[in-house]
């Protein structure tokens, strides 16, 4: 299709989108008339055969129950996860010598720390604090399977009570055992690879990292899950994050594959410049 075309199919959509909303609809309104609105609640939650809340649906990590990165007609209140004016996120205190290592840390050094840069899976938590796309839970008595699309990896964390390995290998989303407290799943995690990281701005862990994740389902639409950081070699206290909310959705899960990256080369030689210039 030509440049001329696609504006002309462009603006012929405008003018049908513009046109199928009611003129009284768009004067009842204040601010503009959006598109795409906060997903409601729902009814009540789903439940297992056990009696337990059913986790399982195609989530999104806003309020929207769909897509909306790089969307117009978004309304303001479906994007973010949380409102830090109802629950604030405290930030994380460090130890003073974790400080003084990611402070001192290049920006090139920082972006190559990046999951996303190097192609690697993000690992838990980050999978939950900083993952733009929709996961898939899978839930039975015996077992959650959660189904990420970014980078399609996956994970599962076994419900039929197995016992935990003291000395687990170093996984990407560390060894779980799980829990339930009332209608929450607690799931408690350790041993996690070395390359994970908290955060993409260069938030590192230890070797004594806990990772406690709390998920909720109040309704039917709406999952709740909520972090806690524990290493005390790298933080003063444990961290807690917001309530994250998520939204179920019913839309395509993609395929989703890093390849042929050239930018890891390319920042890789720009670090060893900057050493060598120090």
């Amino acid at each position: 299709m030509t440049l001329h075309r696609l504006s002309l199919a462009c603006l012929a959509a405008l003018v049908l989108a513009t046109a199928a909303v009611p003129l009284s609809a768009q004067a009842q309104q204040d601010g503009p008339p959006y598109a795409i609105n906060p997903l409601p609640p729902g009814g009540p939650p789903p439940r297992l055969p056990d009696g337990h809340v059913d986790l399982s649906g195609h989530w999104l990590p806003n309020g929207a129950g769909q897509g909306i990165s790089g969307r117009f007609g978004v309304n303001p209140a479906a994007r973010g996860q949380f409102d830090p004016k109802v629950t604030p996120e405290e930030r994380p205190v460090f130890q003073p010598w974790a400080l003084e290592k990611m402070k001192s840390a290049s920006a090139t050094e920082v972006e190559l720390s990046k999951s996303s840069v190097n192609c690697m899976p993000r690992g838990l938590p980050a999978i939950w604090l900083q993952n733009p796309y929709s996961t898939v839970i899978v839930h039975t008595p015996k077992m959650m399977a959660q189904l990420y699309e970014v980078l399609n990896n996956w994970r599962l964390v076994h419900l039929d009570g197995r016992p935990v390995p003291k000395d687990p290998e170093p996984w990407f989303h560390g060894t779980s055992s799980p829990r339930w407290d009332g209608d929450t799943l607690v799931v408690e995690s350790f041993g996690f690879d070395d390359r994970t990281f908290i955060l993409p701005n260069g938030w590192f862990h230890s070797e004594e990292l806990k990772i406690t994740e709390r998920y909720t389902r109040p309704s039917m639409n709406h999952l709740i899950v909520e972090i806690t950081v524990d290493d005390p070699k790298v933080l003063v206290k444990p961290w807690k994050s917001a309530p994250r909310r998520w939204t179920l959705g019913d839309g395509e899960v993609y395929e989703f594959y890093c390849t042929n990256n050239k930018e890891v080369d390319e920042l890789e030689k720009l670090r060893d410049i900057e050493s060598k210039a120090k």
